[in-house]
């Protein structure tokens, strides 16, 4: 079985062979003469560090290093699974895992934090977006791999470890955090003030979308004919599995286009469609996005924008516009290759890769600091090594921070004002120009 996947963090384990020889051989640029060539160079390589390194290797690793390395230079999304890992991908997939409850990347050779999940040990120790984990129990993890960091990371449930962050104008230091069975809860919540609808979706996992049809059901149920609209709040969100994105978009919308897929051959297009039916019967929406907004979350929000179903508020999106199929090797006992293989586009054919989506609001979470304007920029996908372009030349845009709405000095920090300003738009309280017509 495949998955297709909107997200992948920042690793082809099996030993030289048929299945290496075969990708080769089919690669069109190059004739099969060079092809095996290259191939007597790897080998001759090999053989080399094999007899004269200055101490033993492990053929095994050395070729799983060698094969990461031809992945990760295509894409910072393409990656090798060894056996242990997919089957942690397939865990956390159906939603719980042992671990610390972080999303990460790579890069530079430290382990960078792209968000805490919520109610997770890493959110409650107040690990923040853009951290770097350069430690993990007093040891230094450059040079490690993403997946050999993350493996590190997790572990049996109540057992403790210690890493150690650096944080852009501060010391290094230590958190330790005692691992817990990470029950990812995609979808979480609640009624603010007495009209309004507040859906927090997490992640999108093979859970997302039966528990967002409860929330909608449970929402009504509370408010009945007293629901003025529903804010969607997608921050932070880092993606998932690309039908959850197709149908939690389909759950807002009353048939037609949600994305677009298109791979190598630009004539193979792939299209999801939504069904007949909007569970909230057209009621109002506010979508929340921000800078940790990713993939599967910019799915949908770029779907509900274009479709004028929604507003979007808050800050420009990470803007990660690949998807990554997951294919087993030998039925999984060797793996599986995470490899990316389409770019996906919104209804109104707009490719956000790397430039991501542009809130119809732009609202900032706190008051920006414009003597730390420098510090104030997010990890986005173009930041990323080896990201791919834009098709279309489009570049990510800098947000202009004097066209951001925010908060007053006097706003209490507790409160969350981007949230405050979708209520607004809700409640016709805040001007906006989401519903002109999009190019396309």
């Amino acid at each position: 079985m495949n998955y297709r996947y909107l997200l992948s963090a920042p690793i082809i384990g099996a030993m030289l062979g048929a299945g290496v020889l075969a990708l080769a051989a089919e690669t069109p640029e190059a004739s099969h003469a060079e092809t095996f060539r290259q191939l007597e160079l790897f080998g001759d390589v090999l053989s080399r560090v094999e007899s004269d390194y200055v101490t033993e290797v492990d053929d095994a690793d050395l070729i799983e290093a060698a094969i990461n390395g031809m992945l990760q230079s295509l894409d910072p999304h393409s990656s090798y699974m060894p056996a242990d890992a997919f089957r942690d991908m397939q865990v956390t997939t159906r939603g719980e895992y042992g671990g610390l409850g972080l999303e990460v990347t790579e890069e530079d050779g430290f382990i960078k934090v792209v968000s805490p999940m919520d109610d997770t040990p890493a959110s409650r120790a107040g690990l923040m977006s853009g951290d770097y984990i350069t430690a993990i129990d007093s040891q230094p993890i450059v040079g490690l791999s993403l997946d050999e960091a993350v493996d590190k990371m997790r572990g049996a449930a109540g057992e403790s470890i210690t890493i150690t962050i650096a944080r852009e104008g501060e010391e290094a230091f230590d958190v330790t955090l005692v691992r817990e069975v990470i029950r990812v809860k995609p979808v979480a919540w609640r009624i603010e003030g007495d009209d309004v609808g507040y859906i927090r979706i997490a992640t999108f996992n093979e859970q997302t979308t039966d528990v967002l049809e409860d929330a909608i059901r449970d929402i009504e149920e509370q408010l009945g004919d007293n629901l003025t609209g529903v804010v969607v709040d997608l921050r932070d969100n880092p993606g998932g599995l690309l039908d959850q994105a197709v149908s939690v978009s389909d759950a807002f919308l009353d048939g037609g286009s949600v994305v677009s897929t298109r791979g190598r051959d630009a004539r193979e297009i792939d299209v999801y469609n939504a069904r007949a039916g909007d569970l909230l019967s057209a009621k109002p929406m506010v979508v929340l996005i921000n800078e940790g907004s990713a993939s599967a979350a910019e799915i949908v929000a770029g779907a509900l924008q274009d479709r004028r179903r929604a507003v979007v508020v808050g800050r420009t999106s990470f803007g990660k516009g690949s998807v990554q199929t997951v294919i087993p090797i030998r039925g999984g006992r060797d793996g599986a290759l995470r490899l990316t293989t389409a770019t996906y586009y919104t209804p109104s054919g707009r490719s956000i890769q790397s430039t991501g989506i542009t809130p119809d609001v732009q609202v900032a979470y706190r008051r920006i600091d414009e003597n730390a304007a420098s510090s104030a920029h997010r990890l986005s996908e173009s930041d990323l090594p080896h990201a791919l372009e834009n098709e279309t030349g489009a570049t990510r845009e800098e947000e202009e921070e004097a066209a951001v709405d925010q908060p007053p000095e006097d706003f209490p920090e507790d409160q969350d004002y981007q949230l405050k300003r979708a209520i607004d738009v809700l409640h016709g309280n805040l001007v906006t120009t989401a519903l002109t017509p999009r190019p396309g």
